[in-house]
């Protein structure tokens, strides 16, 4: 297959290249079996002869196609070659900016040597829970597969991060401790993911160092076991060494430091506590000053030392381990030796006592981690050194390259066993891979009488040194071994060839590096030390391992000691148990691998790009020279030699449908791929068929991809052929349309000119025919005229008379018909006052009378029956007297009405006959004045008629003269018109475009300030919502530790424990915070009762009290400044209100009430009493007992009458009340409210006596005590009113003065009208008080009586005032009526009721009666007692309520627990009206506070507030629902918000399938081909989610709310949180999935976007803002499919593009990826150029957007249209303790 595509001309190749490494080149020249040289043409345009190897004639390797340059696995590409992996790297690398590619089940990053922001908390949220083939390649999706698969498979894993040191293995491992720290959380309080990540600035100060190559080199290898619980939270770790390089602490090379521990004290030696420790300069020490570089650019070790204390303070670590080190010199001993053997003395004693050191700190470090709950599993983080080579490497290179080794050989064992698992599980045949063993190598280092082996030895020997050593290697392994060879110019170095490269090692120095020795006066010296730390560091040295060059100084021991030591002495002892350094590494190194293939393993193999540390920059030969240490190639090789290309069928079956014709396709898309591939490949070795994939070998999918681009090239091609013709037949039609069309505009002018000569014509012979008519037309109208004009002055002289006389008539008429009205309207009213009087007198007097019986009978209940008897009586008469003026008044109206319409038509009929006449006699005068006129105009004419004939023809010719002038000044004046209109148009133009921009400028303004204020009111909002949100999370942290304090303290005995059902954490609370004090039982402390309590750490506590304690004196502070401002507002209120109003009728009337109220109370608390004496006389006394149950049934029943006539009697007092309003509504307004009149206000006043009163007001504010205006305010606002006050005062000064003498007679008038009605007014409040004193029964009728009295009076007032002025008094006698029939329905409801009532006493005296037969003779006691009491009943109206429920205080928690902690939400939304609960707790609330019961109301809303939160704890989303009327504003907002985090955690599953992976218009996107790391497949399978899904969660949420009777405003920040998550999830998802940048994603997109727009609509949620928050996926969406080439293009991109920031255009653009072959990539200089554009643009940095966010809500009130008194509450709340008020 490959000779098949180099015949090809201009295919392109990988040639080597000893700079580049590998360059590509194109076939100039079809290459033919048996050619020795191949004619290229390089990039750089330069033509090439290349060779071919005459021993091997292997080609050169082919180039994958552009459209797979730049996959995110290696694996995908189908020619799996070294040139192919270097070039996908670096393209990935410098192009598009991404560190991280999958190469199989390796993770190969590549360091930036810069920061970039894809480590942030938003990035581990986004990777948290998605497949690792889903995301673009990511540490984070390295540890979420680890994480899952803990999980899932109950398996512990391992991730093994190896490179060259400056690879950035120390940050791959810390950013994924990071990772589980994060999602996982802990699973106490102690916060042990903090502690977790705390270790990691510890380890870095005391092992990692500035080397030539890494400014923060870790100088040891480690192992970091991360315990997790079977909830798979943190619970622990643990921390093995390896390695650690002892020997830079006394030696460093040129531009290195020491250890960082030392660099961070000298930094700090001005601190106070260091000072005992002579701390200076590092250069002032011999062991910190070797290097020449003290400095690390960009650190402050000051800083740094900070972060390290702070650390060990969280662990419990004391900082002053280190202070020995600068101390233990004073420990001395004396001993006469050579000062080079003393220097050595001295470094070997600081080598141990820092490794000494390093031990028992990471032992401390462990003992922090250590957690006392049982582990479950674990992940292992290994951050290890790479494989080492240099100009000399000695034997620390060995180790690391003999670690590597072992690594490598695991690396390999696993790669070829997921790969053959691949193959079986697949079904399909396979043969044994070949891979590189590299067990010889391992056995030539560990074997018996290996490299190892052979050293230690010779360490034993009294006389070995490194050339002995040297000499033994060669004698044993030179030309036996294959891998060991001998170097040719020296006799103290050795070869090993090692997996990745030959390394030469130089003996010198092995031995003692191997032996590791320390004098034991040294030893011992240290041991008696008094300084306490020292002797505890060498406590058992004979027994301890050092973890810097064993294995673990954590929890497994490398070596184990017997308990009982053996006899002699102890240095002999000692030496038999002393081991060198490379047998304690290499069973260390053992044990690591067993830990390792214990466990599931994950790679990371980090890459050095360069040596200089250039950010970005990648060196070709030093890539290569890693990818082969690393093993990254092994794994490509060993996939390419089996099948590395996997396709699923369904996703081949998309991609290559287009190689299929229609015949092709079958239903079983197995079978139609298996029939296709045999038509396509005839060699059936290069693929295979598996049980759900297809299998293929290298190169394959290259060649499927070429046919398929012809396919689609050959198709594009028809389809340009087709438009192309279609577009030039278009322009040919178009051509011809034109031509036609000028013909058809040529010939139509032309008949337009025929045509306009005949009109011509035509026009010429009517205008002579109309000119001869008109001379005729004109001689016929002036005599016509002259006639009529005679006629008419004769006629007006004749009307005029007629009309005078019948005026003459009229006006007799009217006078008589006024004065006999008067008189017999006096003699009427005469008459009628004085019957008044006297009936009024005998009433009172047969009253008086009547009031003296009825006192005397009152008191008897055959009296209250007859009295009721009289009282219907007196009703029904009074009633038919209503009915028979009510007919009265009907006909007199119907009089009225007919005398009025009479008298309407014959004044309209008489005034147009006036109006008719008046014009006859003024255009007779008229036509008489002109007769006489024009007889002497004609005798003037007559005469002047020879005199005008004669200057005729003078005045001609001056005429002509004048016209010609005329004519000549008219056109000038008119030139000169236009000129002066066009200048004005001018002017008005701009002085409309200048106020129109200046009108624009100031509504852009407001816009902008409105804007900004609107952002700044969002910004405070979600800035308090926030820190509620932060306070409620504080809140329940308090509690929890409070708790936990509780249980510390208050150990429970065992044994059962009972509480109550209903007992709930309601306590008092008087700040309405939770500070809650009860215990409750935690369900995860009852899961594992072996496991012991994890400590509680008192920091955190101590810090969460003093922040809780903080927040609410901050609270507390809030409020109190709110208190003051509002009783400052009430305490100018009250200064403005303490004027005094004059009340006296309306208090001595509430007086009355009150008076007649008590006076009734007693009377029926007598009668009630006298019933029960005369019930309790006459029953029986079992029957009557205050408790037998005849005797309840009759006391709730009188008990419900006597309330029913308690709300009759108000009714009755209610509708007095309205009388007396009535009466007093006619009187005029003697006050005015407002003291300030402005000018306008006074030009509205038509009465004198309201300007009046206005001046006296304005004098008396004039005379207020003067103030200053500084004392009024700052700035003088008051100052100004004042001012505009005295002038108004002058003003109507003046104005009353010029008015005075006129109105003078109209006050006089008004001032006794005032008297009269004052009169009236007195009379009426004593007939009133008169009216009051009566009995009940007399009352009514007397003040119907009155009010009959006054209407009667009133009406003949307004008769006699109204009189001049029918309209008027049509409009009164309308009202009146009004009135009158109001009354007549109140009359007629207060009939009813007393009719009720009546109804009801007589059933009530029957029953009684019936009670009191003997039924009791034939019944025993007993039966009594067994037999139910039915209750009597006695049909009655319904009590009227008053929206108020009535609770005892022993049943609070009841109430509470069945509204809110038992209610099931959807049984409220089906089967209740929506917010039920949330009413019924408001009723009662209400109730407390009408009863003024401060404690009640208090402990009422302490319990809901708390029960609420309770219920958010469980998070049942459906019960945030409840109405916030209730809740305040606070507890609101958190009900808010926990609503949006459930919505948001169902939602979110669905987004990234429904919005990008799931293909909405089939067919439109294609699928790449993909690695080792599937991707979930966009075609929908069954149970992915479509955007179905998400529409129909959408509509449940939305029905949901609904249901709940959610307010609308609310429903729509809800939708605009649900979409905004919607779109930031799709956003993120997109930025950081390289597969999903593409032109056909962009469509689906822009597609479901549109189907969201279009749910908006039908649910009328346009103007919700939802549509907004996609705004910024949208404008991603297009920026996939629009044009990325010309600078025209980028200036169009960045204006669209104003929703995405900066950082993600760029990533967009970096990693648009073409699907097809026919798009192209974006290049690297248009993204400059997009950069270039946007550097000026203010936005934030961050790339992702916030998923978490949650907008603020606002609250709007909308008034319930439910009345509360008309509430029902259900049986099924259980409610029955409550009552209706």
């Amino acid at each position: 297959m490959l000779s098949h595509f180099l015949k090809k001309l201009f295919a392109r190749v990988w040639i080597p290249d000893p700079e580049e490494v590998w360059k590509s080149a194109e076939l100039l020249k079809d290459y033919k079996p048996g050619d020795k040289v191949l004619l290229l043409h390089l990039e750089d345009g330069k033509d090439l002869e290349y060779r071919l190897d005459p021993k091997t004639k292997e080609l050169p390797h082919l180039r994958n196609p552009d459209i797979l340059v730049g996959e995110n696995d290696l694996t995908a590409l189908s020619y799996l070659h070294e040139p192919a992996v270097l070039h996908n790297l670096r393209v990935r690398f410098i192009d598009s900016k991404l560190i991280y590619t999958y190469c199989g089940i390796v993770l190969v990053a590549i360091n930036p040597y810069e920061q970039l922001p894809i480590y942030g908390e938003d990035i581990i949220n986004a990777y948290s829970g998605q497949n690792m083939g889903d995301m673009d390649p990511h540490i984070f999706a390295v540890a979420e597969e680890a994480y899952k698969q803990m999980a899932r498979d109950e398996r512990n894993q391992s991730i093994i991060v190896s490179g060259e040191s400056g690879a950035g293995k120390t940050v791959s491992a810390k950013y994924a401790m990071r990772y589980f720290a994060t999602v996982s959380g802990s699973a106490s309080e102690a916060n042990v993911e903090e502690k977790v990540l705390a270790s990691n600035p510890i380890m870095e100060s005391i092992g990692n160092a500035k080397t030539t190559r890494n400014d923060n080199s870790s100088r040891f290898g480690k192992y970091i076991e991360i315990g997790f619980d079977k909830r798979y939270r943190i619970i622990g770790a643990n921390m093995r060494t390896y390695l650690l390089e002892k020997s830079r602490v006394v030696f460093q090379a040129e531009e290195e430091r020491n250890y960082h521990i030392f660099y961070q004290l000298c930094a700090s030696a001005k601190l106070p506590e260091f000072n005992m420790l002579r701390l200076g300069n590092a250069n002032n020490f011999n062991y910190t000053k070797q290097g020449g570089s003290p400095m690390i650019e960009g650190v402050d070790d000051a800083k740094e030392m900070a972060h390290t204390r702070q650390a060990c303070t969280l662990l419990g670590i004391f900082i002053h381990f280190f202070f020995f080190f600068f101390f233990f010199f004073f420990e001395t001993y004396i001993k006469p030796i050579s000062k080079l053997q003393a220097t050595n003395a001295r470094d070997a004693l600081a080598k141990h006592i820092y490794a000494k050191l390093f031990n028992w700190i990471v032992d401390h470090v462990n003992q922090a981690l250590h957690s006392a709950v049982k582990q479950h599993s674990f992940i292992g983080v290994l951050d290890i050194y790479g494989f080492e080579t240099f100009e000399i490497n000695s034997f620390e290179q060995f180790c690391i390259n003999y670690a590597n080794e072992k690594l490598q050989q695991q690396f390999n064992m696993h790669v070829f066993k997921l790969e053959q698992e691949e193959y079986m599980k697949e079904q399909i045949p396979w043969t044994l891979i070949d891979f590189y063993d590299n067990q010889p190598c391992i056995n030539l280092i560990e074997s018996k009488l290996g490299i190892l082996d052979l050293l230690d030895e010779e360490c034993k020997m009294p006389k070995g040194t490194d050339d002995t050593w040297a000499q033994k290697l060669y004698n044993t392994h030179l030309n036996k071994c294959a891998l060991f060879e001998k170097p040719r110019l020296s006799n103290k170095a050795f070869i090993i060839q090692h997996f990745a490269d030959k390394v030469e090692y130089q003996c010198e120095g092995f031995l003692e590096k191997n032996k590791d020795t320390v004098f034991e006066e040294q030893i011992k010296v240290l041991k008696s030390s008094k300084f306490k730390m020292l002797p505890e560091l060498f406590q058992d040295d004979e027994k301890a391992i050092s973890p810097t060059s064993a294995t673990s100084s954590g929890r497994t021991p490398l070596t184990r000691t017997p308990s009982k030591p053996t006899k002699g002495r102890p240095g002999q002892m000692a030496k038999e148990h002393k081991k060198t350094v490379g047998h304690q590494f290499r069973n260390s190194l053992h044990l690591l691998m067993e830990t390792l293939n214990a466990t599931t393993p994950h790679y990371v193999r980090c890459i050095k790009p360069n040596d200089f540390k250039f950010p970005f920059t990648f060196d070709e030969k030093r890539a290569v020279q890693q990818l082969r240490a690393c093993g990254v190639l092994e794994t490509i090789r060993i996939s390419a030699a089996g099948f590395p290309s996997r396709w699923t069928y369904q996703e081949f079956f998309s991609r290559y449908r287009v190689l299929m014709k229609q015949k092709d396709v079958l239903s079983d898309r197995k079978q139609t791929c298996k029939n296709v591939l045999e038509k396509l490949i005839l060699d059936k070795d290069k693929y295979q068929f598996g049980k759900t994939k297809i299998f293929f070998r290298a190169g394959q999918v290259a060649y499927l991809e070429k046919l398929r681009a012809d396919k689609l090239r050959a198709a594009c091609i028809r389809i340009q052929k087709t438009i192309r013709g279609w577009l030039l037949r278009k322009k040919y039609l178009r051509m011809r349309k034109a031509a036609i069309t000028v013909q058809r505009y040529v010939r139509g002018h032309q008949a337009r000119c025929y045509a306009k000569f005949l009109r011509r014509t035509k026009a010429a012979t009517i205008i002579q025919k109309y000119w001869r008519m008109y001379t005729v037309r004109r001689r016929y109208k002036i005599r016509r005229t002259a006639t009529i004009v005679l006629q008419s002055y004769l006629r007006g002289y004749l009307a005029r008379n007629r009309y005078r006389k019948i005026l003459r008539e009229h006006k007799a008429v009217i006078i008589q018909k006024w004065v006999r009205g008067w008189l017999a309207r006096t003699y009427y009213k005469r008459s009628m006052h004085a019957i008044i009087y006297l009936q009024c007198c005998f009433r009172r007097m047969m009253a008086k009378r009547e009031l003296k019986k009825l006192k005397i009978e009152a008191r008897s209940v055959e009296r209250y029956k007859k009295l009721h008897i009289g009282m219907e009586n007196k009703i029904m008469q009074l009633q038919r007297k209503v009915d028979e003026q009510n007919k009265d008044y009907k006909c007199l109206m119907e009089k009225l009405t007919n005398l009025e319409g009479i008298y309407n038509t014959e004044t309209e009929k008489l005034r147009s006959d006036l109006e008719r006449l008046q014009l006859s006699e003024e255009e007779a005068r008229i036509a008489t004045g002109r007769v006489l006129s024009l007889q002497e105009e004609i005798a003037k004419l007559r005469k002047d008629l020879e005199q005008t004939q004669s200057e005729k023809k003078s005045i001609e010719e001056r005429a002509d003269r004048y016209k010609q002038e005329t004519e000549q000044l008219v056109s000038d004046l008119k030139e000169e018109n236009s000129l002066l209109k066009q200048e004005k148009e001018a002017l008005n133009h701009l002085i409309v475009e200048q106020a129109k921009e200046m009108t624009e400028t100031m509504e852009k303004k407001l816009v902008e300030e409105t804007k900004q204020l609107e952002l700044d009111l969002n910004d405070e909002r979600l800035r308090y919502q926030n820190l509620l949100n932060e306070f409620s999370r504080l809140e329940e942290r308090y509690d929890d530790l409070k708790e936990e304090m509780t249980l510390m303290v208050n150990v429970p005995k065992p044994g059962h424990k009972r509480t109550d059902s209903t007992h709930s954490s309601n306590e008092s609370e008087y700040t309405f915070s939770s500070e809650i004090a009860e215990t409750e039982d935690i369900p995860s402390r009852t899961e594992e009762p072996s496991e012991k309590k994890v400590p509680l750490d008192m920091s955190l506590f101590l810090k969460l009290q003093k922040r809780v304690t903080e927040l609410e004196q901050e609270k507390q502070v809030m409020q109190d400044e709110l208190d003051r401002k509002e009783e400052q507002v009430l305490r100018s209120k009250a200064k403005e209100e303490e004027r005094p109003q004059i009340r006296g009728a309306e208090l001595e009337y509430e007086s009355l009430k009150r008076q007649e109220l008590e006076s009734e109370n007693k009377k029926l608390k007598n009668e009630l009493n006298e019933l029960r004496k005369a019930l309790s006389e006459k029953s029986a006394p079992e029957m009557t007992a205050p408790g037998a149950p005849a005797y309840r049934v009759l006391m709730e029943q009188l008990t419900s009458v006597s309330e029913e006539l308690d709300v009759r009697k108000e009714e009755v007092l209610i509708l007095r009340s309205q009388l007396v309003s009535q009466k007093e509504a006619i009187q005029p307004k003697n006050t005015m409210t407002d003291s300030t009149i402005l000018l306008e206000d006074v030009q509205k006043m038509k009465d004198k006596g309201e300007i009046a009163q206005a001046y006296i007001g304005l004098k008396e504010t004039n005379r207020s005590p003067a103030m200053d205006c500084h004392e009024l305010n700052e700035d003088g606002e008051l100052w100004l009113v004042y001012e505009g006050l005295k002038q108004a005062n002058r003003l109507l000064e003046s104005q009353l003065q010029s008015q005075k003498r006129s109105h003078e007679n109209e006050a006089e008038a008004l001032r006794g009208e005032i008297q009269s009605l004052k009169e009236e007014n007195n009379r009426q409040q004593q007939l009133l008080a008169q009216n009051l004193q009566l009995p009940p029964e007399a009352r009514i009728e007397a003040s119907l009586q009155h009010e009959i009295t006054r209407l009667t009076n009133e009406n003949l007032y307004f008769e006699e005032l109204y009189a001049d002025d029918p309209e008027k008094y049509q409009s009164y006698r309308i009202s009146l009526y009004k009135r009158m029939i109001d009354l007549m329905e109140q009359l007629e409801k207060q009939d009813k009721t007393v009719r009720k009532l009546k109804k009801q006493l007589k059933v009530f005296a029957k029953k009684i009666g019936e009670l009191e037969v003997g039924q009791m003779e034939n019944i025993s006691p007993g039966q009594i007692i067994d037999e139910p009491i039915r209750p009597v009943n006695i049909p009655r109206k319904e009590k009227d309520f008053q929206g108020m429920l009535e609770y005892k205080k022993e049943d609070e928690q009841k109430l509470v627990k069945n509204l809110i902690l038992e209610l099931k939400p959807r049984g409220v939304a089906v089967n209740l009206i929506p917010g039920l609960p949330a009413y019924i707790l408001f009723m009662c609330v209400r109730h407390a506070d009408y009863l003024n019961d401060d404690q009640k109301v208090r402990s009422l809303l302490t319990s809901t507030i708390n029960s609420i939160k309770k219920v958010l704890k469980v998070s049942t989303w459906e019960f945030s629902f409840l109405r916030h009327e209730l809740s305040c504003h606070d507890l609101a907002i958190q009900i808010y918000q926990q609503l949006v985090r459930v919505l948001e955690n169902i939602l979110q599953p669905m987004i990234v399938s429904g919005m990008l992976e799931h293909e909405t218009i089939q067919g439109v996107s294609g699928v790449k081909p993909t690695g080792l790391r599937k991707r979930t497949s966009s075609i929908a399978d069954e149970g992915t989610y479509t955007l179905d899904s998400i529409l129909r969660q959408l509509n449940s949420f939305h029905s949901v709310m609904c249901q709940h009777g959610m307010d609308p405003e609310l429903i729509k920040q809800v939708v605009k949180q649900m979409f905004y998550i919607v779109g930031a999830v799709t956003l993120n998802n997109l930025l950081l999935r390289k597969d999903m940048c593409s032109w056909s994603k962009g469509m689906q997109i822009r597609y479901n976007v549109s189907q969201l727009e279009e749910w908006l609509r039908d649910k009328n949620l346009m103007n919700s803002g939802a549509k907004e928050t996609l705004e910024p996926l949208i404008q991603a969406a297009q920026l996939l499919q629009v044009k990325k080439k010309t600078d025209d293009d980028a200036e169009a991109i960045c204006s669209m593009c104003n929703a995405l920031t900066t950082a993600q255009i760029v990533k967009v653009l970096n990693l648009y990826t073409p699907v097809n072959e026919f798009e192209e990539r974006v290049s690297v200089s248009f993204i400059r150029t997009i950069q270039m554009r946007l550097r000026d643009r203010k936005d934030s940095p961050q790339l992702l957007m916030d998923a978490k966010h949650i907008f603020p809500v606002t609250f709007p009130f909308n008034p319930s249209s439910l009345a509360l008194e008309t509430i029902q509450i259900p049986a099924s709340l259980g409610l029955g303790f409550i009552s209706r008020v």
